[in-house]
This record gives structure tokens, C-alpha cells and sequence, in this order.
């Protein structure tokens, strides 16, 4: 820990209480933790719980936004970067692991279909999560959707929640795996 890492609420700000998925405000002067800051959210640690704040109310905090891959893009054409898909889900985070939700191996498919008479694209998205039971997993899955409709040209996304087959360590990458601590 890093004194620079407590900082002070500057503000009413929505979070989400970690793992259960709940809503909460923090008011102004309640001291924080930042543990976590990936993907454009925030982790803090509030009194010994974590909550999530996104990267929009990262003043409340004291700290800048953090640019998405889809805000360092100008529009060209009427295509979609299959790429940048993928950039754009690796700034999805379990907020109580530091990997992203590709290199843990969370994307079981993702489909990128063009919609009729070039009305723009959409993305059908199969994830699972690291268990079943993770009262985070409506808030993964809403973040998945709302970063994929920041991709221009992208005008629906579907996020369909699979446990079959179930996820093991084994779906992790490398680079994961080495951050974790289990290669």
C-alpha cells in the first residue's frame, strides 16, 4: 500500500458493493483505498469492503478517467475492427482480480455480425465467470454491453451467461496464469 493509493470521497458517488452486486453511495470525507484501478473502474476498499466506481466518477476520488481503447479511435467507415473488440473486452475486470476477463478466459465466443441495409453491428457475446454463484456477474455482463456500444458502428450486443463447460484455471493465459501466480 502506497499513501497515495488512500485518498478521500470529494463527493456522492454510485458504487458497487463487491461480490454482491448491490448498489451503495459513498458520501463526501469517507476514506478510501484504492486497490485496484484497471479497465477504467476503480476498486476501493471502504472500511473492509470493496466497492466499484466507474472510471466517470474517478474525480470523486481525486484520480483522472482512464481512456477506453474505443475513446482513441476515430470513426472511419462503417466497418467494425474485430480487434478493437477484443482491446475493448480486455478493459473488462473482475473488480477483485487484476486480469482482465479475455486472459482469464471468461469470452467463451464472441460473433460480430453485420446488422441489414448497413444499419451498423451487432456483437453476441458467451461468457462465463470464475463461479457460478458470483453475485458479480450481472455487473460483468452490463459492463461488457455498455463498453461494446461505445465501439462505433456497434448498435446492439447480446451477453449470454454459459456455464457449460464449466471454466477451469486451465482457460487462462499464460500471461494471466503468471500474474496470478499459478504458472
Amino acid at each position: 500500500m502506497k499513501i497515495e493509493d488512500v485518498t478521500i470521497v470529494k463527493r456522492d458517488v454510485e458504487g458497487t458493493l463487491i461480490p454482491y452486486g448491490q448498489s451503495i453511495t459513498l458520501i463526501p470525507g469517507t476514506e478510501v483505498l484504492v486497490t485496484q484501478a484497471l479497465g477504467g473502474s476503480f476498486t476501493l476498499n471502504v472500511n473492509g469492503n470493496l466497492v466499484r466506481i466507474e472510471g466517470k466518477d474517478a474525480d470523486a476520488i481525486g484520480k483522472e478517467p482512464i481512456l477506453l481503447p474505443s475513446d482513441k479511435i476515430k470513426v472511419v467507415g462503417n466497418g467494425v475492427d474485430e480487434a478493437l473488440v477484443w482491446e475493448q473486452l480486455k478493459t473488462c475486470y473482475d473488480p477483485e482480480i487484476p486480469v482482465n476477463i479475455v486472459d482469464l478466459g471468461l469470452i467463451y465466443e464472441m460473433q460480430l455480425t453485420a446488422l441489414p441495409d448497413d444499419q451498423g453491428y451487432h456483437i453476441g457475446i458467451q461468457m462465463t465467470l470464475t463461479a457460478p454463484g458470483c453475485g458479480m456477474g450481472p455487473v460483468l455482463m452490463a459492463e461488457v454491453e455498455k463498453k461494446l456500444l461505445l465501439i462505433p458502428n456497434v448498435k446492439k450486443v447480446d451477453v449470454v451467461l454459459v456455464f457449460d463447460p464449466p471454466w477451469t484455471a486451465e482457460r487462462m493465459s499464460d500471461e494471466a496464469k503468471l500474474e496470478l501466480g499459478v504458472l
